[in-house]
């Protein structure tokens, strides 16, 4: 689970987006960012959640608000994703996993009795000056925008 806090300074990341894309934290300075991380494209929980964002995206965006996705899944499967649901934010492939580790997304993880590394469903908003304002980490996928914005 992550090792960050409300208050931090969200760390910093130079990466592409699903297209090959440069992105990094500072292009959202001057706007909320949600940042969410999420196990893997195009499964029933990750869909919903991403589903949900992206329906509220205009009147999120209206609030001030970006969006980026991110999980391990490779271009291909992110670029599938996105095309699939007509998603309008971008989606990060971190397939080295380097900025989930950055954002303690990602580590070991206890199921049905066995242990494994995975990515922790998690949601950062991250001020205009780039502060950590709140972090969700009970992410109810079908319900994530009213979640965001009852903190808002």
């Amino acid at each position: 689970m992550t090792h960050l806090n409300e208050g931090d300074i969200a760390p910093d990341f130079n990466t592409i987006d699903e297209k090959g894309n440069p992105l990094k934290l500072s292009d959202y300075r001057g706007k909320k960012l949600i940042l969410f991380t999420y196990p893997k494209a195009m499964t029933p929980g990750c869909t919903a959640e991403a589903c949900n964002l992206s329906d509220n995206y205009a009147m999120l965006n209206d609030k001030g608000f970006a969006i980026v996705g991110i999980s391990a899944d490779d271009e291909k499967r992110q670029i599938r994703f996105k095309e699939k649901y007509n998603f309008p934010y971008p989606l990060i492939p971190d397939t080295e996993k380097e900025v989930l580790k950055l954002y303690g997304a990602w580590g070991l993880k206890k199921m049905y009795g066995r242990e494994y590394d995975g990515i922790f469903r998690t949601t950062f908003v991250i001020d205009e000056k780039g502060k950590i304002e709140k972090i969700f980490k009970k992410v109810k996928t079908k319900e994530h925008t009213a979640q965001i914005l009852a903190e808002y």
